[in-house]
């Protein structure tokens, strides 16, 4: 049997948790109905609205804290967050709705008659909060804290807060109930103090809640933001103000710095780590000892595909980005903030990095350029769009970046040459530019069955297309290729070994495949293309983006994918609609080009003898089909 205080009553609610506000929102309906207006004086409405700013304080932070183009080097600890992490912490926000309940509680009963008649402000209260705060719950939630780190308490009600690796934002509300009603407590005290006393007033509920969560999440935010400097010039404030060093000195090692805010009180009781000061200058100055990104070894160099994709990055909702890309409502109001942002990238931005991992000891990022899918087919935007790449390898090869993998449009053939150009214009790179293809049609052909005889294969000229043909003729399998140039078929069907070339076949018809159960899409198809495959028919697809399936009757692969190794570390989103853990196959084409310490570029054309090789080394390193 569960402790006392231990789990959620309303965890079986999933998502639905909230209903539980339902009685204040019908209580702010029957004001407004009584009222003829929105009730502005009414504390259910108020109590609402505490509860959806204080959310967006900790969102703030978090989005802050995971903008790595402005934060990687003033990070505390360097490790990601992992979807165990994700997973535990997925209510964070349950302290908030205990405490909008307690607080909805109190507002119905006699206790505090000051609530009753509602003061805009009164400095006298922020007075008397203040002194309630430093005299009352900075002790009291010192050594409540203290009481939670001595057995049988810890493993009862703490060990799982401390059980995430990294402090997020979001973290700072992952924990028991029993935890979760001494911080309302703590918090909660001196609005009392103030109310009982007659100076209480809106503004100073609305004010002590923010600068409490401000201040919560500022501490488990993982950056530094406050200079060391400061405290240099007045050091008294290193016992007056904590930091996101000094607390994840404690999360991590669990041996002191107890405090709420104040170390002061740790300083008195002998339990200040002394290790603070020095690892807050280390984390804001980017030193040795800090948590600062180093340099990566890898880097995958994607673009956004779309506006609303564009809000599935790891800085804007961890709910989202922990989970494969779909098209959810909640992200509409959003939309016009996201189409902003998509004119300030287009007008002032440069590459910036996105996410990262740790695949044994080596750091991997992912770097976007600020572009959206449409961009790369206007002709007024190839030009912009390849100096956006080449600064980028350049600025990889000056950092050291051993690999570097170009993503989806951004090796189009008919941009860069799928890499080429760049190759080309700068002989003496360092860094080697992969774009990860070969990979790619490994995934794609290992998917096709052993005893298939005849495929159907559309954007048959394209590099990928012309790989999977030359490919499977090999094999002395029929390959229908849909082309209308007669002239590329020609020169792809003279590079296939002469007693394989008859089994290249070119047609301009989709009614020529009506017999073939085996697709190969590598060009957009619509409805009434598709009804041309007979039933039982399998799409395998390289298409982006991915052929809608329209036939109920046959099957549709998903973009070729492949599982990372098990032992990668702090990966915490999902790549676009890939599953958790799963990689497009073009970076994992650069992984395994790192992971094989190969030298050479791997840009144009795919070279049909590597397939297998590069296949081979993926397995070997513990890559996995999806």
């Amino acid at each position: 049997m569960a402790p006392p205080l231990s789990s959620w009553p309303w965890a079986s609610l999933g998502q639905y948790k909230y209903v539980l506000f339902g009685a204040l929102v019908w209580k702010v309906v029957q004001e407004w109905r009584e009222q003829g207006g929105l009730p502005l004086g009414s504390w259910w409405l108020h109590l609402l609205v505490l509860f959806a700013v204080r959310g967006l304080t900790y969102q703030f932070w978090f989005t802050y804290g995971n903008m790595l183009f402005f934060t990687r080097r003033r990070r505390v600890v360097a490790d990601g967050v992992d979807f165990r992490q994700i997973d535990a912490e997925w209510d964070w926000d349950n302290f908030l709705l205990l405490q909008t309940l307690i607080g909805a509680t109190v507002v119905n009963s006699p206790l505090l008659p000051g609530l009753r008649q509602l003061c805009l402000w009164d400095p006298r209260g922020w007075a008397v909060a203040l002194l309630l705060h430093v005299g009352f719950s900075e002790p009291a939630f010192y050594l409540a804290h203290r009481a939670l780190h001595r057995a049988p308490l810890f493993a009862r009600y703490h060990a799982a807060h401390h059980s995430s690796g990294v402090t997020q934002p979001l973290t700072a509300g992952f924990g028991t109930p029993l935890e979760s009603l001494l911080l309302t407590l703590a918090m909660g005290a001196p609005l009392a103090g103030a109310f009982l006393v007659g100076h209480g007033s809106l503004g100073l509920v609305y004010g002590h809640a923010f600068v409490f969560d401000y201040l919560r999440a500022m501490g488990y935010s993982n950056v530094e933001i406050v200079s060391p400097r400061v405290f240099d010039a007045f050091p008294p404030l290193r016992y007056i103000l904590y930091t996101p060093s000094y607390l994840s000195l404690h999360h991590r090692e669990r041996r002191g710095n107890f405090c709420l805010f104040m170390p002061a009180l740790d300083a008195a009781f002998g339990t200040l780590d002394g290790r603070s000061w020095a690892l807050q200058r280390a984390a804001y100055d980017g030193a040795a000892g800090g948590g600062a990104l180093g340099t990566p070894e890898f880097v995958f160099l994607a673009h956004v595909v779309d506006i609303m994709s564009s809000m599935h990055v790891p800085f804007v909702l961890r709910s989202l980005s922990s989970i494969p890309f779909a098209n959810h409502f909640i992200l509409l109001p959003f939309w016009p903030v996201a189409f902003a942002f998509m004119l300030l990238m287009w007008c002032c931005s440069k590459t910036f990095v996105v996410s990262f991992y740790y695949l044994r000891g080596h750091l991997h990022q992912t770097w976007s350029v600020p572009r959206y899918g449409f961009q790369y087919f206007l002709p007024a935007a190839k030009k912009g769009i390849n100096h956006q790449i080449e600064l980028a390898i350049l600025r990889a090869d000056r950092m050291g970046v051993k690999v570097l993998s170009l993503a989806a449009l951004n090796k189009n053939e008919a941009l860069n040459g799928g890499g080429t150009m760049f190759v080309n214009k700068h002989p003496d790179l360092r860094v080697r530019v992969v774009h990860g293809n070969t990979l790619t049609a490994a995934v794609i052909l290992k998917e096709v069955p052993s005893n298939v005889r005849e495929v159907f294969l559309t954007g048959a000229t394209s590099k990928l297309g012309r790989a999977i043909a030359l490919y499977l003729c090999r094999k002395k399998i029929r390959v229908l290729m849909f082309t209308m140039s007669s002239e590329r078929f020609l020169k792809i069907q003279r590079e296939a070994p002469p007693e394989s070339q008859q089994y290249l076949v070119q047609v301009t018809k989709y009614q020529a495949a009506q017999n073939c159960k085996t697709w190969i899409v590598g060009k957009w198809l619509s409805p009434r293309e598709q009804r041309w495959a007979p039933p039982g028919t399998h799409f395998h697809q390289f298409v982006v983006p991915p052929i809608i399936g329209f036939r109920r009757d046959c099957t549709y692969g998903k973009l070729a994918a492949m599982r990372l190794p098990k032992d990668v570390r702090g990966l915490g989103s999902c790549e676009y609609t890939m599953e958790r853990g799963v990689v497009h196959a073009c970076h994992a084409g650069g992984v395994v080009h790192f992971l094989e310490g190969w030298d050479h570029h791997e840009v144009g054309a795919i070279d049909v003898d590597r397939i297998d090789v590069v296949w081979k080394a993926a397995l070997k390193h513990g890559l996995a089909p999806v």
